[in-house]
């Protein structure tokens, strides 16, 4: 008998045979699936929108990317940098719900290049489908075999996955007493894991030895993230997630600037 959020994944697709097709193999093997396979939970979210802590609770618990710490009182330009890191990341880890897209709706924005993306960013959120994003996440991020896009550090750098630049982010971690999140599947080089880590070094809720929110954004996101934003803004597959790739950016490029000026 299958589990009930297979099912409700078996629905959302529109049957065994639409399912099927949309992860890339056949339908008798999805017949006889008692639940999803490891293996194909990140694809069945992404093209169904039933999360991977519905489909498969053992692998995916409700946990966090990296492990929470207490949250310190920051001022208002550091929280709102920290929730730019936030938000962006929270968009290239997992597609949104229709909560989010709803939440998207009501940014705002100014003259600025990036207050012009933020309203581009709410436009396509309004024009977006909950069902679309998730098949425009699916196919840039994970697809059948490969994503059209790979997020992480070590791809971007060296051409190649779990590579140094993984091991570097891992060091950093351990010296802030972070971790992966237990059974989450993606490596720490992800650009999602990045930003939320600079975002919590910003607010002052992590902190280590030689290493401060400068030092991070400078050694794990400064050297590559302005190539994967730019191929996202024109990758084949983005049509909501051009608008994120816009933000991202601008974003990174204000930051990056500020890093540059004088102490």
């Amino acid at each position: 008998m299958r589990d009930q959020a297979l099912e409700r994944a078996i629905e959302a697709a529109g049957g065994v045979r639409a399912l099927a097709r949309g992860v890339g193999v056949s339908q008798p093997a999805i017949s006889t699936w008692k639940r999803v396979p490891a293996d194909r939970v990140l694809s069945v979210e992404a093209l169904t929108g039933v999360s991977r802590s519905d489909l498969r609770p053992d692998l995916y618990p409700q946990e966090p990317i990296i492990v929470e710490t207490a949250a310190l009182a920051i001022d208002a330009l550091d929280a709102a940098r920290a929730d730019e890191f936030e938000l962006i990341g929270a968009l290239l880890w997992r597609a949104p719900t229709i909560e989010t897209l709803a939440a998207l709706q009501s940014l705002r924005g100014d003259a600025s290049p990036l207050g012009m993306a933020h309203m581009a960013l709410a436009e396509a959120a309004a024009e977006a489908s909950p069902e679309q994003v998730r098949d425009e996440f699916f196919q840039l991020f994970i697809g059948v075999g490969r994503g059209e896009l790979l997020p992480y550090a070590s791809y971007y750098l060296t051409g190649f996955l779990h590579e140094r630049p993984l091991a570097l982010v891992r060091e950093d971690m351990g010296r802030l007493g972070l971790a992966r999140a237990e059974r989450v599947g993606e490596p720490e080089d992800h650009i999602a894991v990045l930003m939320d880590i600079e975002a919590k070094l910003i607010r002052d809720e992590v902190s280590g030895e030689g290493v401060d929110e400068a030092s991070f954004f400078a050694r794990h996101i400064r050297p590559w993230a302005d190539r994967f934003f730019a191929d996202l803004e024109t990758a084949q597959a983005a049509r909501f997630y051009r608008a994120v790739g816009r933000v991202g950016s601008l974003y990174l490029s204000i930051e990056t600037q500020a890093a540059s000026l004088p102490a």
